[in-house]
Formats: structure tokens, sequence, C-alpha cells
């Protein structure tokens, strides 16, 4: 594809991959279960991340034209909500698309200061605009910003000492070979249909696919997530994106790696359709975790492992017309249902496009740090609620081989003062306030009460922590 753009050529080289892009041709190692859980327990334990939303939509600001696009929805979508072609777009909006030195740092301490143990930010979104310095394509940060932007955000998540993640998008509205025509239930905006004619082949488009991922598997260091996004029904899995030797690929470049399953779009992949409803099932060949957006399964998915991940107002993409900001007591409570529940909470910001975050974010972000300064344990390495439902809160625990402990989430402080908990057989030999403050305990039978230190402000999201001795032992209402 070609173009010349604000002062730029944009083109694409189609390369064919080889051993060198696809990595080790010959089968995949078979992952046993040890090796699996060890894959898999720092991304257990970390319980909190942040999403980054950030490309060259964010300079539009919701704004095309001179109009507001919109107040509310995601505004990485710009693109195709006006629907403009490719090259108008980017003319428009490359100019307003101008990071700050600096930028980098500046989201990696935040992170960092939020209580987040991992960063997953997008790499490339459906506009086709890489941020990495890539050498199959002009369309990229590295040939119109001179700036590698991948390798300076991957860098200073390093320093603070956070677990990277890659967004990257199957979709791509810019590349003349993606066959829009096949991918039913994919958006694709309606300007591109009469600029960009012509017959299309997908799989000229998967060799350019398969090997921008192999650059962004090659080049950065340790990847520990890969977020892929997204498929339908109609157009997913191998037939769509040769995935499963794409799965190949980064595994081979990145062994350790966590991925989600949006590769796919069955039901053995944990979708119902093509919405964002998801099933509590997943067969780890299409996956590591499942993806709810913008909700919390009201139970949870035992037996697998999930992510929820969540805008901070209405939108992923920054627009500077959306004010529906949720409160800091919302992201907390939030925090707490999804840990209590075994899963994982991905927060987005959507930086404006010189690299900024907007104040309500840092601010809000600053509040959910301040509760995990003291709260944190009760979150981190944690498991979920052991419990049915608790009429004042939530519960997280974390085993030992001797014992352990569980955590009490108040979510509607007890007006006398005391948490009652049936069931609960163990010994228990300590309870107190995490922040200050002994709590007594009292047992009965399977009656636990925990009584709330006087003096002291119990407020919403406060959190009792309870050693108990021996191996757990709970029954359940009913039971």
């Amino acid at each position: 594809m070609f173009g010349i753009i604000a002062g730029h050529l944009f083109t694409t080289t189609f390369a064919t991959l080889g051993a060198t892009a696809g990595g080790d041709s010959t089968a995949a190692k078979t992952e046993s279960l040890t090796e699996r859980e060890a894959r898999m327990k720092w991304w257990r334990e970390a319980r909190f991340g942040m999403f980054v939303h950030w490309g060259l939509y964010s300079g539009l600001s919701g704004n095309w034209n001179g109009k507001i696009v919109g107040t509310n929805g995601g505004m990485e979508w710009l693109q195709n909500r006006v629907g403009t072609d490719t090259y108008t777009y980017a003319s428009n909006a490359l100019p307003l698309f101008r990071p700050k030195p600096g930028f980098a740092t500046e989201w990696a301490r935040l992170a960092k200061e939020a209580g987040c143990r991992y960063v997953v930010f997008t790499t490339k979104h459906h506009d086709g605009f890489a941020l990495h310095d890539s050498k199959v394509s002009d369309y990229d940060a590295g040939s119109t910003l001179h700036r590698d932007l991948v390798k300076e955000i991957v860098d200073a998540l390093h320093t603070e000492g956070l677990r990277v993640g890659f967004y990257h998008s199957m979709i791509d509205w810019h590349h003349d070979q993606y066959d829009y025509t096949r991918a039913k239930g994919l958006p694709y905006p309606g300007g591109n249909k009469s600029v960009m004619s012509g017959p299309r082949d997908q799989s000229k488009y998967n060799d350019y696919l398969h090997a921008e991922v192999n650059e962004l598997m090659s080049n950065y260091g340790p990847v520990d997530v890969v977020w892929w996004d997204y498929s339908s029904k109609e157009f997913q899995g191998d037939d769509a994106w040769r995935a499963s030797d794409l799965i190949k690929l980064v595994r081979a470049k990145q062994p350790n790696v966590v991925m989600n399953n949006r590769l796919f779009r069955t039901a053995e992949a944990g979708w119902v359709g093509n919405d964002m409803a998801t099933l509590p099932k997943l067969d780890p060949q299409y996956g590591d975790f499942t993806t709810p957006e913008q909700h919390i399964p009201a139970t949870g998915m035992p037996g697998i492992d999930w992510e929820t991940c969540m805008t901070m107002n209405s939108t992923w993409g920054f627009n500077e017309h959306d004010h529906a900001w949720k409160s800091d007591a919302t992201f907390i409570r939030n925090l707490v249902d999804i840990a209590s529940k075994g899963g994982n909470y991905l927060l987005n910001i959507g930086p404006k496009g010189d690299g900024s975050v907007p104040e309500e974010s840092v601010k809000s972000l600053r509040a959910i740090g301040a509760w995990m300064k003291v709260n944190g344990e009760s979150i981190y390495g944690t498991t979920a609620n052991p419990f049915g439902k608790l009429d004042w809160g939530s519960c997280t625990k974390r085993l030992t081989d001797t014992g352990g402990k569980l955590y009490f989430h108040i979510t509607i402080p007890p007006l006398d003062g005391k948490l009652v908990v049936t069931g609960l057989k163990n010994r228990i030999s300590g309870a107190r306030l995490l922040g200050g403050g002994k709590v007594e305990v009292a047992s009965s039978g399977q009656s636990t009460t925990l009584v709330l230190p006087t003096g002291i402000p119990i407020a919403t999201n406060s959190v009792v922590a309870v050693n108990f001795e021996g191996m757990l032992d709970i029954t359940k209402s009913g039971t």
C-alpha cells in the first residue's frame, strides 16, 4: 500500500515468513500441568494491572473536522465512527500525535504508585498504526516520529520493576490486503472501501501480521503478556489469522508469555457470540485467560483464569468531552470484587496525544495506590472467597501448609461493629484491622464474631485479616 500523508510516504513490505519469523517450525513442546502452573503463577498473584490505549486517535481527542464525535464510547474507534479512509485519518491525526519526552516514565511511575504489577499497552490498534520502529511497514512511530515508542515504554516499565504486556490488534484498517470482505462481524471504516478498492489477499496480510508480531517478540526483551484483539464468530482462528502458527511464533520467542483468548471466537475459547459475553470455560490451546470486558462476572469463573478490563470513564482512547468518570471508591470496590472472585483487574487509562495522563485518572490511580499501601496484602497472591454470600462484604484468602489468612473486606460497615462469619471451623490465632487496630474474636459453634476496634473509623473497603490454623474447613450454608 502507499500514500503520501503529512509529508511521509507510507509503504508496507509484504514479508514471507520463514523459520526466523515463525520461530521453531517443529511441533510445540507439550506443556505439563506443573510447567503451566509455574508460568501462570506471577499473573495469578498480580491481580491488578494497568491497561493503556494510546495511538493516533489520542491526539484527535474525540474531535473530527472541528466537531465533537461523541461524549461517550470508544474514541480509539474514531476512524470507523466518522467513516473516513486511512489516508485522510492519518493526515488529520499525525500532526496531533506528538509524544513529549519522558511520557513513558510518567506512566510507569503512576502504575507503580497505583499498585499495579503489570502494564498492557497498545502496540497497534485497529487503525493499523504501530508504535514500534518496524521494518515491515512505514505506518509506524519509527518512520513518522523517528522514535521507537514501544522501546521507550518497555524500558520505563522495566526500570520500575513492572511486567510488560503488548496489546496487538489483528484487525487493520490501514493495510490494503486486510480482507474486510471476509471479516464479517468485525468493524471496517466505510471510507476505506472506495479509496482502498481492489482485490484483497488475507494471506499476504497475515504474512505482514506475523512479521510485525515477530519484531515485537524479538526486539524488546521479556514480554510477559500478549493481549490479542479481536475475532468474530464468522472470522477467527486459523482461517482468519493463522492463529495456531501465531501462537507458536510467540511461544518460541517468549516461552513464559501469558496470552488471552481473542484470536478465537468459539465456545471452546470461552465466547458466547460477537459481544463481550464470556463463558466460564477455556481450553488452554486457545489462550491462557479469558477477558470479560466492562463487567465483572456475577460468580467469577471458577476453574479458569480470567481478567476483567474496564475503563475509568466510558472510553478507552482519550476523549476530552467524556466526563463520566467513576469514583475512587468504585475502582477499589471493583478491585476487591474481582479479586474475591478469583480474577484480575485491568484498569485502563487513555493518555492524550502528547502522552499526558488525564488528571482525573492520575487522581484516582493515586487513591487506589494509597489504599493498596495499607491493604495490598489482601489482594496480591490471594485466591477467591471460600464462603457464600457475606452480608457486609467479601473475602479473599491466602493458604499455607499450616494454615493461612482470611481477608474480610467490609463493603457495608456493620452498625454494631461486629462481623459475623458462619461456617468457619478452624481455630483462629489472631485478627487485626489492616492499617492498625486489634480485632477481638468470639467463636460459638460454627459462628465466629469479629469485634471491630472502637475509636477507629471503619470505612467502606476496610479489611480485617484473620489468621487460622490447619487446612481451611468451612461448612457453607445449606451443606
